[in-house]
């Protein structure tokens, strides 16, 4: 039974690496036939195409197709192996489907947990760099959530509000600040024509800068024309975008979704749906590998080609039901960690049904 492990190891691990290669460069190839005209237009050069946007957009695209990859690959090995009745004589050998089916959950939990390390400390920062060329060289693929209007809680009894904030300048234009006491009297009233951020102090420079305190019946205005100022706000609070948990490791992604609650900005489902559908997704390669060996153990009219469609159509209607369902997590009708987990766990005792259905 060793050498047989070793060879459905083996033969897995080689079928799974050569569909990522196709995948991946058919992928490369569609993505260029549409954006290479932009690509010229903007004056990228096919060196900086390569190695800023293609280069960091391959780990990305491992992610993403490796649930594919390894369900092609149980379909054509296990598939084969039915054909050609080696599973019959190993079930006749006294090795039950179960034992057989070993090696594949063992290979799957294998590339679940290389994934996942994978996307939480190294794909964030391919997808930064990737990013960051698709804004300065493809038009139209701005992700931005916050544009203007931002209102922010800088602590408990104060209210930031900023009417455009530029992300490139780190540049904030109209703002205010607004303080209450504990009866919800305003105590105070900053108002700034323009904030800079400043690294060197982490902390913002003010420009035609007011302030207005208030005691009792009266109060005490005073003016500056520049003036550093101290708010618990970052730059990163105003200009947040969809893409921006993709972009970081899962112990910043957690930190970014803590700093969204403490200055009580909205939308605070859509990065919780993203992080979660992060860390849920390498469980489909699991779930994938068990229904893949499920479908071809048993022999069927068709031979492999006819498992390889049953398995992608199966891989069709479990990209559909994640791509449905996390809408209503983001919306906030259905609780975002649900919303990222239930597809995966519905497949999973889908899969765990097919195998003790099968066959033994």
């Amino acid at each position: 039974m060793r050498k047989l492990d070793r060879y459905i190891f083996a033969r897995l691990f080689t079928i799974t690496f050569f569909v990522l290669l196709i995948l991946v460069c058919i992928f490369i190839l569609i993505d260029f036939s549409e954006n290479s005209d932009e690509f010229a237009d903007q004056g990228a050069t096919l060196e900086a195409i390569w190695n800023d946007y293609y280069l960091n957009y391959i780990p990305e695209m491992i992610r993403l197709v490796s649930p594919v990859a390894i369900l092609v690959a149980c379909l054509f090995l296990t598939g084969q192996m039915t054909e050609r009745l080696e599973i019959v004589a190993i079930k006749a050998a006294g090795i039950s489907l179960y034992r057989l089916a070993l090696p594949y959950i063992i290979f799957g939990l294998s590339l679940a947990f290389l994934v996942s390390y994978l996307d939480a400390y190294i794909i964030p920062k391919s997808n930064a760099e990737r990013i960051a060329f698709e804004n300065e060289f493809l038009s139209g693929r701005s992700d931005r959530i916050d544009r203007g209007g931002m209102y922010r809680q800088e602590s408990p009894n104060t209210i930031f509000n900023v009417n455009h904030f530029d992300p490139n300048n780190q540049t904030g234009y109209r703002a205010t600040l607004v303080e209450f006491n504990e009866n919800f009297d305003i105590q105070r009233i900053m108002t700034a024509n323009r904030l800079d951020w400043v690294d060197s102090l982490q902390s913002w420079k003010a420009d035609g800068f007011r302030e207005r305190i208030f005691t009792g019946d009266s109060f005490a205005d005073s003016t500056n024309r520049e003036q550093i100022v101290d708010i618990n706000i970052i730059p990163r609070d105003l200009t947040r975008r969809s893409s921006d948990v993709y972009q970081l490791t899962y112990p910043e992604a957690m930190e970014y979704i803590e700093s969204i609650r403490r200055v009580g900005a909205g939308e605070i489902n859509l990065p919780l749906v993203q992080f979660y559908g992060r860390v849920a997704y390498p469980l489909s390669i699991l779930v994938v590998s068990i229904i893949g060996f499920a479908l071809a153990c048993e022999r069927r009219k068709g031979g492999k080609g006819f498992y390889i469609a049953l398995g992608l159509v199966f891989a069709f209607i479990y990209l559909a039901f994640m791509k449905v369902i996390e809408p209503f997590g983001a919306a906030g009708t259905i609780d975002p960690i649900y919303a990222a987990s239930v597809p995966h766990l519905f497949f999973l005792i889908v899969g765990i049904i097919m195998l003790l259905m099968t066959k033994k």
